[in-house]
């Protein structure tokens, strides 16, 4: 098991996420955001407006996904 935090994740708050896989990690940061979304919270209604212009450029977006999958495969174990 290893532990992402919101924060790494681009996020904006401490929450952890705990999961054996990245994926998984992705699926629970999702959830937090549509959570946090629906919520209309501030600091994590800026940082999804920073996620979307990252998301504008495909290129942009796999580069971002490919450095958070390798800060997590470096990740010592829970």
């Amino acid at each position: 098991m290893k532990t992402v935090v919101c924060k790494d994740l681009g996020g904006a708050c401490d929450k952890n996420f705990t999961a054996e896989t990245f994926e998984e990690i992705v699926e629970m940061s999702k959830a937090h955001g549509m959570e946090m979304f629906a919520a209309q919270d501030e600091k994590h209604m800026e940082a999804m407006s920073k996620m979307m212009a990252i998301m504008q450029s495909p290129d942009a977006m796999q580069e971002w996904f490919d450095g958070k999958r390798k800060e997590f495969e470096i990740l010592a174990e829970d």
